[in-house]
């Protein structure tokens, strides 16, 4: 296991419980103690854990793992769910995407798809792009911002540290300008009655936004936020109209969200 496996292990770990105890995690991790310390001692100097003695605590008292650590939980499904989701986007249309690790490679196929190679129709590329992407997250519009078809609309506000999400009103003042053809919103819940759901209300109403002025939303999600409810709701299911998830779906979920209206997409 590399340092940063282990790292992201951890993370993981302390997300989950609140606090790490040494010894545990090395059992845990099946490393020694010394190594676990070490670690432990590295991530306390990047202030991504306070140490206590034989072991770390979070951060105040929520935690929330940043993205850079969250981008190799399955990773596997999120790309597939990205391929899924890149196939339903059309030439030339105006997408926007809220932040996450699963939007994040969804933008990733985008960028593969509309901003590989030259344009078939010559020099109308000057004029009409390949794609537009409207985005509120730092990293996504850094990855596309380089691909000169893809013509890339980053938001004003205020950066979340975690997930690189820009909000508050500089947000709203932008997106409220702006019409989509297509949203695709990363999620941290969904549930049948109550919708789609965040865990910060700033970043729901981010998502919330983008969703009112898209044509039609397209949820992305691997399995394991279905049927779980997070603390903000970005809108009902009556607003989304295909879910792109991974195959562990469970038929009865698949069942109810079907009877919301919702398209639902397995891959």
């Amino acid at each position: 296991m590399s340092k940063r496996e282990r790292w992201n292990a951890l993370l993981e770990l302390l997300a989950a419980e609140g606090r790490l105890d040494v010894e545990e995690a090395a059992g845990t991790l099946e490393v020694s103690s010394a190594t676990i310390r070490r670690d432990l001692d590295e991530l306390a100097e990047q202030q991504m854990l306070v140490r206590t003695r034989g072991g770390a605590i979070a951060h105040g008292v929520s935690y929330e793992l940043p993205l850079r650590y969250k981008s190799s939980r399955r990773a596997p499904e999120k790309q597939r769910i990205a391929a899924a989701v890149a196939d339903l986007v059309g030439d030339r249309e105006v997408v926007g995407l809220n932040g996450g690790t699963t939007t994040t490679e969804v933008a990733r196929v985008l960028a593969l798809r509309f901003g590989g190679g030259p344009r078939e129709d010559g020099e109308a590329a000057a004029s009409a792009p390949a794609l537009t992407v409207v985005t509120n997250a730092l990293n996504i519009a850094a990855e596309l911002a380089v691909r000169p078809q893809i013509k890339t609309v980053s938001t004003g506000g205020v950066a979340r540290p975690t997930t690189y999400e820009l909000v508050g009103p500089l947000t709203s003042g932008v997106l409220n300008e702006v019409v989509l053809d297509a949203a695709v919103l990363g999620v941290d819940g969904v549930d049948a009655q109550l919708g789609v759901m965040a865990h910060h209300e700033d970043e729901a109403g981010v998502s919330r936004r983008l969703a009112e002025r898209a044509n039609r939303v397209i949820v992305a999600t691997d399995s394991s936020k279905l049927g779980r409810r997070a603390f903000a709701r970005i809108c009902g299911l009556e607003r989304v109209d295909i879910l792109v998830t991974d195959v562990n779906v469970s038929a009865e979920t698949s069942a109810a969200l079907a009877d919301a209206g919702v398209k639902v997409i397995a891959v």
